[in-house]
């Protein structure tokens, strides 16, 4: 017999080594590569840094995470928290009415062009479509054009001296940057809302029809509680995503860090590891939050 049989033979009838053969691999990338490196990265959060010398010390400290709390930090963190968020119901708001209309609507033909339709900005690299971007969002640009074609360049004008949404241009205001993260992470959201959607029986839409209710109170009682996995599953990516880029802020919107551009600065630029690391910390405490939420409420069912 062959070694290869005997091999064979023996993967056959020792399940669990085989198991431990096909696992120990992926395990040691993932805990040793990946999460050794994150660990490494956290554990300097609590070492010092000496300004005159821009050196890390090794003294141990918790300054960092002080100094997290402090007005200009602080308000990075809710900055980016609060963009996070608006993408994230933004991408709900454009989302669930596309994915509903391919799981109940669509044809064969027309949900493949759908899929195709979502899925094509996926192919395309992160970095072009932000630069791309840049492009319209320019004073003089496709979307300006067709604001004042529309008759709509006053409006827009009004809706860019708004606090806190606007700016001196499109591509130098809040709401750009929002126009920029919901688009590229929008196919994140209806994909999981859609196959959320396929899920729901279409007998329960029709019965709660016929018993009286009206569209508002069908979507309402019926179908936004059996979609609502989904919609969770998707935010996660939407969240999760826009609470960590870095791009996007540096080339739309106006000046002010996000934590990624935080972490950037700190590590690339000043060597301030510990409070890169520190301000790494945000971001994984959030989003373990918002995960350890997401599963009570069943989001993982929807991926």
């Amino acid at each position: 017999m062959s070694a290869g049989r005997t091999l064979s033979n023996l993967l056959y009838r020792q399940r669990t080594l085989t198991l431990v053969l096909l696992l120990t691999p992926p395990l040691l990338w993932f805990g040793v590569v990946y999460m050794g490196s994150l660990l490494s990265l956290l554990s300097q959060s609590v070492f010092g840094f000496d300004d005159m010398s821009m050196a890390v010390t090794s003294e141990l400290t918790f300054a960092n995470f002080r100094e997290l709390l402090a007005p200009a930090n602080l308000d990075i963190v809710l900055r980016t928290l609060s963009m996070a968020i608006a993408v994230t119901l933004g991408a709900v708001l454009l989302g669930f009415p596309i994915a509903y209309y391919m799981a109940h609507f669509a044809s064969p033909r027309e949900k493949a062009f759908f899929y195709v339709g979502v899925m094509l900005p996926m192919w395309a690299s992160y970095i072009v479509k932000a630069y791309a971007w840049t492009v319209l969002l320019a004073q003089g640009g496709v979307l300006y054009w067709l604001a004042e074609s529309l008759g709509l360049k006053n409006a827009l004008l009004a809706l860019l001296q708004v606090p806190y949404v606007g700016g001196d241009t499109l591509a130098t205001s809040h709401l750009g940057r929002f126009l920029v993260f919901t688009y590229i992470w929008l196919p994140f959201m209806i994909l999981p809302i859609q196959a959320a959607i396929e899920r729901v029986p279409g007998n329960l839409l029709l019965a709660s029809s016929d018993l009286g209710a009206h569209p508002w109170q069908t979507f309402r009682k019926v179908l936004w509680p059996l979609a609502f996995p989904g919609v969770v599953a998707g935010s996660i990516f939407t969240f999760s995503l826009t609470l960590g880029d870095y791009i996007i802020p540096q080339l739309i919107g106006p000046s002010g860090f996000f934590i990624g551009n935080m972490v950037y600065t700190m590590q690339g630029t000043i060597g301030n590891i510990p409070m890169a690391a520190a301000f790494t910390v945000v971001p994984i405490v959030l989003i373990t939050v918002y995960l350890s939420i997401a599963r009570r409420l069943g989001a993982f069912n929807a991926l």
